[in-house]
C-alpha cells in the first residue's frame, strides 16, 4: 500500500501517471523553513518529517512525503498568505530566472526503512504585465502553490519562458527520479522482508 502524506492534486494526478495505486493521508507537519539550512536541505528535511508523521499511524504500507521550495536569488517562495502576497511574488519572477527543489521522501511504515532524494530545476519567467498578474490572482489558483504560480495552470504555463531540468518538478513532483528512487526502494523492503520470513520459518 503506498500512502501520499499531502493533500496536493498534482502530485495524486502524477502518481496516477505512474500507475501507482495510493490513499490519502495528509501530514499535519508546518512546512517552516530552517534559516541555518539550504533550501535543498530544507526541501529534504520538510518532505521526510511529513513521510514519518504520517508512517505513524501505520504498520504497513510505505509513505510518500513532499514538499517543493522555489527560491528567487536568495529569497525562499513560500505559498502566498494574501493575494497581495501572490501578486508581489510574481512580480519579483517577471523577467528573471528562479529555481524550484522538490524534495521526496519514503519511509516503510513496518520497518522504518527510508529515502530522501530531492530534484532541482532553473526557470525563467518572460516578463509579466501587471493586468495578467491581477486576473491569474483573481483566479485564486496562485494561492495553494509556492512560488504563487503552477506552470500546469492556464496562464501559469504562458509565464514560463524556458525550463532546465525536470519539467514535472517545477509541478511538485518529479516523477522520473521519483520513480528510480521507489524502484529500488521497493526491491530493498521486499528483500528485508523475505529475509525476515525466512528466519522466522
Amino acid at each position: 500500500m503506498l500512502i501520499l502524506a499531502s493533500r496536493s492534486p498534482r502530485r495524486r494526478i502524477l502518481l496516477k501517471q505512474l500507475g501507482l495505486r495510493h490513499r490519502v493521508h495528509p501530514s499535519k507537519v508546518e512546512e517552516k523553513m530552517d534559516p541555518a539550512r539550504s533550501p535543498r536541505e530544507n526541501a529534504k528535511r520538510i518532505a521526510l518529517e511529513k513521510a514519518i508523521d504520517v508512517a505513524r499511524h501505520y504498520t504497513k504500507g510505505v509513505v510518500v512525503g513532499a514538499d517543493t521550495i522555489v527560491v528567487a536569488g536568495k529569497k525562499v517562495l513560500g505559498k502566498p498568505a494574501s493575494p497581495a502576497e501572490a501578486k508581489k511574488m510574481l512580480r519579483s519572477l517577471s523577467g528573471r530566472e528562479h529555481i524550484v527543489y522538490t524534495g521526496f521522501a519514503l519511509v516503510d511504515a513496518d520497518s522504518r526503512k527510508r529515502v530522501v532524494a530531492v530534484e532541482r530545476t532553473r526557470v525563467r519567467f518572460r516578463v509579466l504585465g501587471a493586468r495578467e498578474i491581477d486576473e491569474y490572482v483573481k483566479s485564486g489558483s496562485p494561492m495553494d502553490k509556492a512560488g504563487a504560480y503552477g506552470i500546469q495552470d492556464d496562464w501559469g504555463a504562458v509565464f514560463v519562458e524556458k525550463v532546465n531540468g525536470c519539467f514535472y518538478n517545477v509541478v511538485g513532483f518529479p516523477i522520473s527520479k521519483f520513480y528510480t528512487v521507489y524502484r529500488q526502494f521497493m526491491s530493498e523492503i521486499q528483500k528485508n522482508h523475505r529475509r525476515y520470513d525466512g528466519k522466522k520459518n
